[in-house]
């Protein structure tokens, strides 16, 4: 089966376990900065992670890579289409997100957007190693915590990530796919 079609198989039984996930994420192929250069939209891939539907509840879009150095690893999307992107500095990941109601999280997102929306970069790409292949990976510059992506197919990524104090095997996982071209 190819990726694509495992990816898809995954995500409709939905919610896998992380062994399952990262089992899946283990046979990707790497990918290197140059791939991720661009506007990619995103989806959760639900595993039973504590923030499993949270980004999902406040209009997640996904990620913009403008080069190594400039990416905004939150961007979301308005009622009205309009793309922005937040400051991750300011969302404290003591919460226990597990125990915050869905319900309750759009509102209080919707409140507090405007004051942590930016224009700023807030992070950036290097090549790293992780769970032993050498592949891009996202760091946040406010947070212990780090985005490494593999390859589903020319447009596709799935992604993990990595928060420095999570027990060893766990991450959160999403689904990146690709909005604008490869030059």
């Amino acid at each position: 089966m190819n990726p694509r079609t495992k990816l898809e198989k995954l995500h409709t039984e939905g919610p896998i376990s992380q062994a399952e996930a990262f089992h899946f994420f283990d046979q990707l192929e790497s990918v290197d900065l140059s791939f991720m250069i661009g506007l990619w939209k995103g989806r959760e891939c639900r595993t039973n992670h504590p923030m499993d539907g949270l980004l999902e509840s406040v209009n997640w879009f996904g990620k913009e890579f403008i080069d190594s150095e400039t990416v905004h690893p939150l961007v979301f999307q308005k009622n009205n289409g309009v793309l922005y992107k937040i400051n991750p500095g300011f969302i404290p990941l003591s919460l226990p997100f597990d125990k915050i109601p869905r319900s309750l999280v759009k509102p209080l997102f919707s409140s507090v957007s405007p004051f942590i929306a930016t224009e700023k970069d807030k992070a950036r790409m290097r090549m790293l190693e992780y769970r032993g292949v050498l592949s891009a990976t996202m760091i946040y510059d406010q947070h212990g915590m780090y985005d490494t992506f593999r390859k589903v197919d020319h447009n596709t990524v799935l992604g993990v990530m990595d928060l420095k104090g999570e027990k060893q095997g766990t991450g959160y996982f999403f689904v990146l796919e690709r909005v604008t071209k490869r030059s």
